[in-house]
């Protein structure tokens, strides 16, 4: 992490939260997906430097649970939307109110949970994210949790291999990515429908994991969505560093 500055900041009920800055310019918040980090899904696919280099400030934030973040086990620590709580927490820790908003898979859909409680980032890219994913993330969190719980007893014995796996190279907490899945809230087409905020929304041609992009992007008062090569693990690199650039900088 050449370069990369990183602080932390305390929540209101005492987590501690680890976020990774480079660059100057106009601020972009980026925020990641589940049972990753900044590191894995901006950092090392060089997504966050090439965002640097067109002239902005990256803020990446682990989040609560993830990377180098407290990762508590108390579902105390857990409520309703709690990481769309800690987004604003990292906004008022860093004493900003012009910025941009950038989030992949868990991290866009904590970005659309802070859009429809009222965030207004001059610009938001939503990225491997669609509108069931959004409105109806019962049924995937249902799938995580049961490979979380049984592994390759899972329902799925593949994808509970693939989630174990991924928690192992993590360093991840199974009860702390359990408390995530239990901090989902619901969000109604009528609140996606109010937001008013330019957004892209952003898909791999083969992710249909959390539904269509075009849907979502449908939905939004100012939604555009855009398709680039790859599944929902793959897009992560170039292309997607290239939409997300394109847009903030049109």
């Amino acid at each position: 992490m050449d370069g990369w500055r990183t602080d932390r900041f305390e929540t209101g009920d005492g987590i501690t939260l680890a976020v990774h800055a480079k660059g100057s310019g106009r601020t972009v918040v980026m925020l990641h997906g589940f049972l990753a980090s900044s590191d894995l899904n901006w950092i090392q696919p060089g997504i966050a430097d090439r965002v640097v280099g067109a002239g902005f400030q990256v803020v990446a934030l682990d989040l609560r649970g993830h990377g180098g973040s407290d990762a508590p086990t108390d579902r105390a620590h857990w409520p309703t939307d709690v990481l769309a709580d800690d987004g604003f927490a990292l906004l008022r820790h860093l004493g900003v109110a012009d910025y941009d908003l950038v989030g992949y898979s868990l991290g866009a859909r904590t970005a659309a949970r802070m859009l429809v409680r009222g965030a207004r980032p001059r610009r938001a890219v939503l990225g491997g994210m669609g509108a069931s994913g959004i409105m109806q993330a019962g049924a995937r969190a249902a799938m995580f949790e049961d490979s979380i719980l049984h592994g390759d007893q899972a329902s799925d014995p593949a994808a509970g291999r693939r989630v174990g796996a991924m928690i192992e190279a993590g360093g991840l907490k199974p009860e702390a990515m359990l408390g995530v899945l239990t901090s989902f809230a619901a969000t109604t087409e009528a609140d996606l429908r109010s937001v008013q905020v330019p957004t892209l929304v952003v898909s791999g041609a083969d992710d249909q994991d959390n539904g269509s992009a075009e849907n979502l992007a449908a939905l939004l008062q100012h939604g555009d969505a855009r398709r680039i090569p790859g599944n929902h693990l793959s897009a992560v690199g170039a292309p997607l560093g290239r939409a997300i650039i394109d847009f903030l900088t049109a």
